[in-house]
């Protein structure tokens, strides 16, 4: 059954609870850490990937983050920063930002919805699948910067030759 052939009440329905159900329909593993928040494990085909999102009502923006490990040298770094602006500039939605401390890249976005609009299950659905997408086209570009010993270029034109089907 689609997300949308669910019965909803979307006007008493909170985005958290939305998500949660989404998490279910999917049968990701989920921790609804508060009433506006949920952090949930999504497997990719390189990574298991965390995803939380929040809810803020202050400024009515859902937000959502989706990380993976990566502690690439400190050697490195230069060029993570270089691949992470190149990367961003072929993302349309959400942004890459790479957090050295935690040893986190780290896929951001945020959904505003302003004036009481609510997002509907398909729209957060696709906000989860184009984090895990973005996530996983790019991640082989990072790890060919961090220890393949590739140029950006080189990296970058991994990224950009997405595979479509299987093998």
């Amino acid at each position: 059954m689609s997300l949308s052939e669910h019965d909803f009440q979307m006007e008493d329905l909170h985005p958290i609870d939305i998500v949660e159900h989404i998490a279910e329909h999917h049968d990701w593993d989920f921790d609804r850490v508060g009433d506006d928040q949920i952090a949930m494990a999504v497997e990719g085909q390189w990574r298991t990937y965390s995803i939380t999102l929040a809810w803020s009502g202050y400024d009515e923006t859902l937000r959502m983050i989706c990380t993976f490990e990566m502690e690439p040298p400190k050697e490195k770094h230069a060029e993570i920063y270089e691949v992470l602006n190149r990367i961003n500039d072929k993302c349309w939605a959400g942004a890459f930002t790479f957090w050295p401390e935690q040893r986190l890249m780290v896929y951001r976005y945020g959904l505003v919805l302003a004036g009481g609009q609510m997002a509907g299950p398909e729209q957060i659905d696709t906000l989860i699948n184009t984090a895990v997408m973005s996530a996983e086209r790019f991640y082989p570009a990072f790890q060919l910067v961090a220890w393949g010993d590739r140029g950006i270029d080189d990296a970058m034109q991994v990224a950009i030759a997405e595979a479509y089907g299987r093998a």
